[in-house]
Protein backbone atom coordinates (compact mmCIF):
# COMPACT_ATOMS: atom_id res chain seq x y z
CA UNK A 1 0.00 0.00 0.00
CA UNK A 2 2.51 2.52 0.65
CA UNK A 3 4.47 1.80 -2.53
CA UNK A 4 1.06 2.70 -4.25
CA UNK A 5 0.90 5.59 -2.15
CA UNK A 6 4.13 6.90 -3.12
CA UNK A 7 3.75 6.38 -6.61
CA UNK A 8 0.33 8.44 -6.72
CA UNK A 9 2.11 10.67 -4.82
CA UNK A 10 4.58 10.92 -7.94
CA UNK A 11 2.05 11.70 -10.66
CA UNK A 12 0.75 14.24 -8.56
CA UNK A 13 3.77 15.79 -8.28
CA UNK A 14 4.00 16.13 -11.84
CA UNK A 15 0.15 17.43 -12.47
CA UNK A 16 0.86 20.05 -10.08
CA UNK A 17 4.14 21.16 -12.07
CA UNK A 18 2.23 21.23 -14.94
CA UNK A 19 -0.37 23.00 -13.14
CA UNK A 20 1.74 26.10 -12.73
CA UNK A 21 -0.55 28.32 -14.36
CA UNK A 22 2.32 30.17 -15.82
CA UNK A 23 -0.01 32.75 -18.48
CA UNK A 24 -1.89 34.14 -15.93
CA UNK A 25 1.04 35.11 -13.55
CA UNK A 26 2.50 37.16 -16.75
CA UNK A 27 -0.98 38.44 -17.00
CA UNK A 28 -1.72 39.53 -13.39
CA UNK A 29 2.28 40.71 -12.88
CA UNK A 30 2.80 42.92 -15.94
CA UNK A 31 -1.00 44.23 -16.54
CA UNK A 32 -3.14 43.07 -13.93
CA UNK A 33 -5.73 41.72 -16.21
CA UNK A 34 -6.85 37.70 -15.91
CA UNK A 35 -5.31 36.24 -19.81
CA UNK A 36 -8.33 34.10 -19.81
CA UNK A 37 -10.56 37.18 -20.48
CA UNK A 38 -9.09 38.14 -23.50
CA UNK A 39 -8.48 37.29 -26.69
CA UNK A 40 -8.57 33.18 -27.24
CA UNK A 41 -9.00 32.79 -23.35
CA UNK A 42 -6.23 30.21 -23.16
CA UNK A 43 -3.69 31.01 -20.68
CA UNK A 44 -0.95 29.35 -23.60
CA UNK A 45 1.77 31.32 -24.79
CA UNK A 46 -0.02 32.30 -28.42
CA UNK A 47 -2.21 34.07 -26.06
CA UNK A 48 0.14 35.81 -24.19
CA UNK A 49 1.73 36.89 -27.21
CA UNK A 50 -1.50 38.44 -28.81
CA UNK A 51 -1.97 40.26 -25.15
CA UNK A 52 0.94 41.12 -23.77
CA UNK A 53 3.83 40.92 -26.27
CA UNK A 54 6.92 38.83 -27.52
CA UNK A 55 9.02 39.14 -24.55
CA UNK A 56 6.25 37.56 -21.70
CA UNK A 57 5.04 35.31 -24.36
CA UNK A 58 9.19 33.70 -24.76
CA UNK A 59 9.31 33.39 -20.89
CA UNK A 60 5.68 31.53 -21.16
CA UNK A 61 6.83 29.11 -23.68
CA UNK A 62 10.52 28.64 -22.64
CA UNK A 63 8.75 27.73 -19.04
CA UNK A 64 5.73 25.73 -20.04
CA UNK A 65 8.62 23.68 -22.59
CA UNK A 66 10.50 23.59 -18.89
CA UNK A 67 7.37 22.14 -17.07
CA UNK A 68 7.36 19.12 -19.29
CA UNK A 69 10.92 18.47 -19.36
CA UNK A 70 11.01 18.72 -15.42
CA UNK A 71 8.53 16.34 -15.41
CA UNK A 72 9.90 13.58 -16.72
CA UNK A 73 13.18 14.56 -15.48
CA UNK A 74 11.57 13.92 -12.04
CA UNK A 75 9.81 10.58 -12.26
CA UNK A 76 13.19 9.28 -14.17
CA UNK A 77 14.73 10.28 -10.69
CA UNK A 78 11.90 9.32 -8.37
CA UNK A 79 10.68 5.70 -8.97
CA UNK A 80 14.65 4.54 -8.82
CA UNK A 81 14.98 6.65 -5.66
CA UNK A 82 11.26 4.96 -4.41
CA UNK A 83 12.97 1.31 -5.12
CA UNK A 84 16.31 2.56 -3.15
CA UNK A 85 14.24 3.11 -0.28
CA UNK A 86 14.10 -0.10 2.83
CA UNK A 87 11.37 0.85 3.83
CA UNK A 88 9.53 0.85 0.89
CA UNK A 89 8.51 -2.69 -0.64
CA UNK A 90 7.13 -2.71 -3.95
CA UNK A 91 4.84 -5.91 -5.32
CA UNK A 92 6.41 -9.09 -6.28
CA UNK A 93 7.26 -9.14 -10.04
CA UNK A 94 6.87 -5.93 -10.46
CA UNK A 95 10.39 -4.61 -11.06
CA UNK A 96 12.03 -1.12 -12.45
CA UNK A 97 12.64 -1.87 -15.52
CA UNK A 98 9.18 -2.89 -15.87
CA UNK A 99 7.78 -0.20 -13.83
CA UNK A 100 10.07 2.68 -14.89
CA UNK A 101 9.06 3.70 -18.39
CA UNK A 102 4.99 3.51 -17.86
CA UNK A 103 5.78 5.23 -14.22
CA UNK A 104 7.53 7.97 -17.07
CA UNK A 105 4.98 8.15 -19.29
CA UNK A 106 1.73 8.65 -16.95
CA UNK A 107 3.65 11.49 -15.50
CA UNK A 108 4.11 12.68 -18.86
CA UNK A 109 0.09 12.70 -19.01
CA UNK A 110 -0.47 13.92 -15.82
CA UNK A 111 1.81 17.31 -17.16
CA UNK A 112 -0.11 17.17 -19.88
CA UNK A 113 -3.12 17.13 -17.94
CA UNK A 114 -2.00 20.16 -15.47
CA UNK A 115 -1.58 22.51 -17.57
CA UNK A 116 -5.04 22.20 -19.73
CA UNK A 117 -6.67 21.82 -16.42
CA UNK A 118 -5.30 23.79 -13.90
CA UNK A 119 -5.99 23.14 -10.45
CA UNK A 120 -5.18 26.76 -9.08
CA UNK A 121 -7.72 28.05 -12.14
CA UNK A 122 -10.69 26.13 -11.21
CA UNK A 123 -9.18 23.90 -13.82
CA UNK A 124 -8.66 25.97 -16.78
CA UNK A 125 -5.73 26.66 -18.66
CA UNK A 126 -3.91 26.12 -21.69
CA UNK A 127 -3.63 23.56 -25.02
CA UNK A 128 -0.47 21.86 -23.93
CA UNK A 129 1.60 21.98 -26.98
CA UNK A 130 4.14 23.78 -25.64
CA UNK A 131 4.12 21.83 -22.40
CA UNK A 132 3.76 18.32 -24.90
CA UNK A 133 7.24 19.47 -26.68
CA UNK A 134 8.86 19.34 -23.38
CA UNK A 135 7.87 15.81 -22.69
CA UNK A 136 9.00 14.81 -25.96
CA UNK A 137 12.27 16.62 -25.63
CA UNK A 138 12.82 14.78 -22.54
CA UNK A 139 11.46 11.16 -23.59
CA UNK A 140 13.01 11.30 -27.05
CA UNK A 141 14.99 14.35 -28.41
CA UNK A 142 14.47 13.06 -31.88
CA UNK A 143 10.65 13.34 -31.62
CA UNK A 144 10.42 16.42 -30.13
CA UNK A 145 13.24 17.67 -32.75
CA UNK A 146 11.08 16.50 -35.70
CA UNK A 147 7.55 17.20 -34.14
CA UNK A 148 9.07 21.07 -33.38
CA UNK A 149 10.47 21.20 -37.29
CA UNK A 150 7.23 20.31 -38.46
CA UNK A 151 5.47 23.05 -36.03
CA UNK A 152 8.15 25.33 -37.28
CA UNK A 153 7.78 24.76 -41.48
CA UNK A 154 3.71 25.25 -40.84
CA UNK A 155 3.90 28.18 -39.20
CA UNK A 156 6.28 29.79 -41.74
CA UNK A 157 4.07 28.57 -44.87
CA UNK A 158 0.20 28.74 -43.30
CA UNK A 159 1.64 31.78 -40.12
CA UNK A 160 -0.84 29.50 -37.70
CA UNK A 161 -0.29 28.65 -34.30
CA UNK A 162 -2.93 25.99 -33.30
CA UNK A 163 -2.51 24.28 -37.43
CA UNK A 164 1.41 23.89 -36.66
CA UNK A 165 0.81 22.62 -33.29
CA UNK A 166 -1.55 19.73 -34.97
CA UNK A 167 0.12 18.89 -37.29
CA UNK A 168 3.24 18.84 -34.68
CA UNK A 169 1.12 16.28 -32.45
CA UNK A 170 0.46 14.20 -35.39
CA UNK A 171 4.17 14.34 -36.55
CA UNK A 172 4.94 13.22 -33.17
CA UNK A 173 2.73 9.74 -33.15
CA UNK A 174 4.49 9.04 -36.24
CA UNK A 175 7.87 9.05 -34.98
CA UNK A 176 7.65 7.51 -32.18
CA UNK A 177 6.55 4.55 -33.85
CA UNK A 178 9.00 4.66 -36.40
CA UNK A 179 11.77 5.28 -34.05
CA UNK A 180 10.21 2.07 -32.11
CA UNK A 181 10.18 3.66 -28.68
CA UNK A 182 9.09 1.34 -26.06
CA UNK A 183 5.56 1.17 -25.75
CA UNK A 184 4.57 3.16 -22.54
CA UNK A 185 6.03 6.12 -25.06
CA UNK A 186 4.38 5.22 -27.77
CA UNK A 187 0.91 5.43 -25.55
CA UNK A 188 2.05 8.27 -23.94
CA UNK A 189 2.67 10.21 -27.25
CA UNK A 190 -0.52 8.98 -28.72
CA UNK A 191 -2.90 9.93 -26.01
CA UNK A 192 -1.05 13.17 -25.19
CA UNK A 193 -0.93 13.97 -28.94
CA UNK A 194 -4.63 13.23 -29.45
CA UNK A 195 -5.71 15.51 -25.82
CA UNK A 196 -3.42 18.78 -27.41
CA UNK A 197 -5.94 18.55 -30.54
CA UNK A 198 -8.76 17.77 -28.54
CA UNK A 199 -7.72 21.04 -26.74
CA UNK A 200 -7.66 22.98 -30.31
CA UNK A 201 -11.42 21.43 -31.17
CA UNK A 202 -12.39 25.90 -31.52
CA UNK A 203 -9.52 26.18 -33.48
CA UNK A 204 -10.79 23.18 -35.75
CA UNK A 205 -13.65 24.60 -36.20
CA UNK A 206 -12.46 27.98 -36.78
CA UNK A 207 -9.95 26.32 -39.48
CA UNK A 208 -13.10 24.85 -41.40
CA UNK A 209 -14.49 27.81 -41.29
CA UNK A 210 -11.62 30.24 -42.73
CA UNK A 211 -11.76 32.37 -39.58
CA UNK A 212 -8.59 31.19 -37.40
CA UNK A 213 -6.61 33.84 -36.78
CA UNK A 214 -2.93 33.70 -38.11
CA UNK A 215 0.26 34.88 -36.65
CA UNK A 216 0.15 38.87 -35.96
CA UNK A 217 -3.50 39.36 -36.84
CA UNK A 218 -5.88 40.52 -33.93
CA UNK A 219 -9.15 38.14 -33.15
CA UNK A 220 -12.27 38.57 -34.85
Amino acid sequence: MVFWIACAVGLAIAYLLGSLPTGYLAGKLLKGIDIREHGSRSTGATNVLRTLGKGPAAVVLLVDVAKGVAAIVIARWFYPWLYALPSVTPPAGLDLQTLGPWAVGLAGLAVLLGHGRSIWLNFTGGKSAATGLGVLLAISWPVGLGAAAMFGAVLAVSRMVSLGSMMAALTAVALVCVLEQPLPYRLLVIAGSLYVIVRHRANIQRLLAGTEPRLGQSRR
